[in-house]
């Protein structure tokens, strides 16, 4: 094939791995989204800027737009910018030099993010503690009937509470999606906690589901969409830490009320641990009505002065919000042109660029469940009564799992953009399988103190490992995994592909333990997380620090190339890190300029 100058060096290789002109040109649209004001002469860029004020009645604010286009069009030159005070300059210096000085009001959105995901966290393990007591209340003996009672809310927000995303989001905007899941969850834990058979409770639980969904795709969305470009990967991050918090108060609120009881008020222990889910979304609703409405939903209203507004809020000065105002309308623009005509649910599956990046994203969050850590989330209590713990021990052996979950799903802000996503996953899901094996070997220990020491023991160590890796990893991989004009569907289709496997899980550890023992049990998880490792090995494309060119040009790779350049690099892999030889650099399977 002759080589035009048109062509980038990367546009070639991808070219050259199979990709089709039609693909090709789809890879030039999405380069017009990296940067929609690149290429464009200050006169042009004022031309659009004048007309974009005129067009939305921003004429007052027409010199900082003029600025701020400038800026955004190449952020590593402002200093050469003659339109630029010394003072404007030294704004965006200090956006690299201090990036974490920032409004007050992009602090307290962090802390409404971080409220939702509390939320969700403790909506998933309050439960674990409270099923030690009101399958005895109700009568609860049948395995399967235990398991679809517990996972009830997943498979409610597999089949519903995940597509209702697009739809919440369109009429009440993000704000008024976090505040209706929130509120949901708020009515929920009341209907779970005064509940008087099990089949009540069973409604009250999948009426949690309907919250579930929505909120762990709004809510990332609302905090990237709110933040500075240049603090964004870590804000977002905050989810995945977050919820690891709201998990570890459902294993504290399971302990905390564990003695309590009434003489005329049947199983108020197990009430109130799921009565006090309804605490965190209260606060997260009061919350709500304080924080602005995402800038880049009041646009795709047409609502350009209440965006220009929240972003005031939400930047440091008006300069800074009129850059980022008329940054988002170009991208706006650039993604509606992308979308025009084109039926995007097809375009999730039919253009193989976006197949891939489906592919990959199912993945993630297929073995964030199947590494088996929910069935340890919902059922360690039980898993510790199995091993010879007492109940109240089990309750406070649980707790530990929670803590351990949090603690070291601090660290994955930091090693998830220097250590890798795909490295992560690679040294966590061997480790995983170790444990999960050691763990279940435990059960056959006869003596029962040696037993219950090395059941906690190699859980513990489970959990420390799952939570750099397949814990916070899914999330971020899937919201980069698409391109942007199907990323809102996409990510509808991750999330609920990571709560249909969460409803198998919760459903199915009550048979396997009882079919399969404890021993079994452990050792078919530890056999999907070898499953993961291999997947994760040949088939699974790194992503971090790429750019959405870069992205575009991963995932336009067949995934039978990239196995292939993976299966000729084991010997390399053999020689440097278990040989410990000298070897040659490493071949690279992408070139990026």
């Amino acid at each position: 094939m002759e080589k035009d100058d048109h062509f980038s060096s990367e546009k070639l290789d991808v070219l050259d791995a199979g990709m089709n002109l039609k693909e090709h040109a789809q890879l030039e649209a999405h380069d017009k989204l990296r940067n929609p004001l690149m290429g464009l002469s200050k006169e042009e860029l004022f031309a659009d800027v004048e007309t974009f004020a005129r067009d939305h009645q921003l004429e007052p604010i027409l010199e900082d737009l003029q600025k701020g286009a400038l800026v955004a069009r190449d952020p590593k030159s402002f200093e050469s910018l003659e339109e630029l005070s010394e003072s404007e300059k030294e704004l965006f210096r200090r956006e690299t030099t201090h990036r974490y000085h920032q409004p007050a009001m992009l602090f307290f959105m962090t802390g409404l993010c971080a409220g939702s995901a509390i939320v969700q966290g403790m909506d998933q393990t309050a439960v674990n503690g409270a099923q030690e007591y009101y399958f005895a209340e109700f009568g609860v003996t049948d395995r399967s009937l235990q398991g679809f009672l517990n996972g009830a809310p997943y498979l409610c927000s597999a089949l519903v509470g995940s597509w209702t995303t697009a739809p919440l989001n369109r009429w009440f905007g993000r704000r008024g999606c976090i505040f209706i899941s929130c509120l949901i969850s708020f009515a929920a834990s009341f209907w779970m906690a005064a509940a008087h058979t099990w089949w009540n409770l069973l409604l009250g639980r999948f009426l949690l589901g309907f919250a579930v969904g929505a909120k762990s795709t709004t809510t990332p969305v609302y905090g990237a969409e709110c933040s500075p470009a240049n603090i964004r990967g870590s804000l977002v991050m905050m989810w995945q830490m977050w919820t690891a918090f709201g998990i570890m108060l459902g294993f504290i609120a399971s302990v905390a009320f564990m003695d309590v009881k009434h003489a005329t008020i049947p199983g108020l222990n197990w009430r109130l641990m799921l009565g006090s889910t309804a605490i965190p979304p209260m606060i997260v609703c009061i919350m709500v009505y304080f924080c602005p409405e995402s800038p880049r939903w009041y646009m795709t209203r047409g609502n350009y002065q209440k965006a220009y507004n929240a972003l005031c809020r939400l930047r440091s000065t008006p300069l800074q919000a009129a850059r980022d105002l008329y940054y988002i309308h170009s991208a706006l623009t650039s993604e509606e042109k992308l979308r025009e005509g084109k039926n995007l649910l097809r375009e999730l599956f039919t253009v193989p660029r976006n197949r891939r990046g489906l592919q990959s994203a199912f993945f993630v969050m297929f073995m964030q469940q199947f590494c088996g850590v929910n069935a340890i989330m919902y059922y360690s209590s039980s898993m510790f009564r199995n091993a010879g713990f007492d109940l109240r021990t089990a309750l406070i052996t649980s707790l530990g799992c929670g803590i351990t979950n949090w603690l070291f799903a601090i660290p994955a802000v930091y090693t998830i953009d220097t250590f890798g996503r795909r490295n992560l996953l690679l040294v966590t899901f061997p480790l995983m399988a170790l444990f999960h094996l050691l763990t279940g070997f435990s059960f056959w220990i006869e003596n029962n103190v040696a037993k219950t020491a090395c059941v906690a023991t190699f859980i513990y160590l489970f959990m420390i490992v799952y939570s750099p890796g397949a814990g916070p990893v899914p999330f971020t991989y899937s919201a980069e995994a698409f391109p942007l004009y199907v990323r809102d569907i996409g990510m509808s289709f991750a999330t609920a592909t990571t709560w249909l496997f969460n409803f198998i899980i919760s459903f199915t550890w009550p048979e396997i333990n009882e079919k399969f023992t404890p021993q079994g049990g452990f050792a078919y998880y530890a056999a999907w997380n070898v499953f993961g490792w291999i997947v994760c090995y040949f088939c699974l494309p790194e992503t971090k620090a790429l750019s959405l060119e870069e992205l575009d040009q991963v995932f336009s790779i067949p995934t039978r190339r990239h196995a292939s350049h993976y299966w000729a690099m084991l010997p390399w892999y053999l020689r440097k890190y278990f040989l410990r030889q000298d070897v040659g650099p490493q071949r690279q399977l992408y070139d990026y300029e």
